[in-house]
This record gives structure tokens, C-alpha cells and sequence, in this order.
């Protein structure tokens, strides 16, 4: 534990940080799970914008990295187009 006021502080700060960047993180993992499972394209259609939403959410925030949401978010493009054609054959 540091013994310096302003360590002190910084220590708080980052746990509080830490805390709220977590929870941010898993809320996005917890929403592409979701797509990632559905197996229905309308469904997952509806889902996307909202997934999309909080994986750009979470790159702002500096949890993590633009080009990573950016990934993620072509990946989840990709595994939708792939459902529609599965289902149109």
C-alpha cells in the first residue's frame, strides 16, 4: 500500500478504474456471445446494431483498442453474412 497522499489516491483511482473497465469489458464479451450463439439471421440481424454499439462504446472508453473493435466487428459482420448464406441454400 503506498504511504504518499497522492499514491494513495492514485491507487483508489485505479482500482475504481479497473472496476468500471471490467465490467465494460465483460458486458461486451457478453453480448458477442450472444450473436455468436444465435442461429436464426433475423434474430441476429436485430442484434447486431446493439452489439455494435457497445463494442464501440468500450473502444472509446480506451478499454480497448480501435483496430480490436474494429476486428471484432468485421468478424461479427462476416459470421452474419455466413448465416444468411447458409440459410438461402
Amino acid at each position: 500500500m503506498p504511504n504518499i497522499k497522492s499514491a494513495i489516491k492514485r491507487y483508489k483511482t485505479s482500482l475504481i478504474r479497473n472496476q468500471r473497465n471490467s465490467k465494460r469489458r465483460v458486458t461486451m464479451r457478453t453480448y458477442i456471445k450472444k450473436l455468436r450463439k444465435e442461429t436464426d439471421y433475423e434474430n441476429a440481424v436485430k442484434l447486431l446494431p446493439k452489439v455494435f454499439s457497445t463494442i464501440d462504446k468500450t473502444a472509446k472508453a480506451g478499454v480497448i483498442h480501435k483496430r480490436t473493435a474494429d476486428r471484432y466487428k468485421s468478424r461479427l459482420s462476416q459470421l452474419v453474412s455466413k448465416m444468411k448464406e447458409g440459410e438461402s441454400s
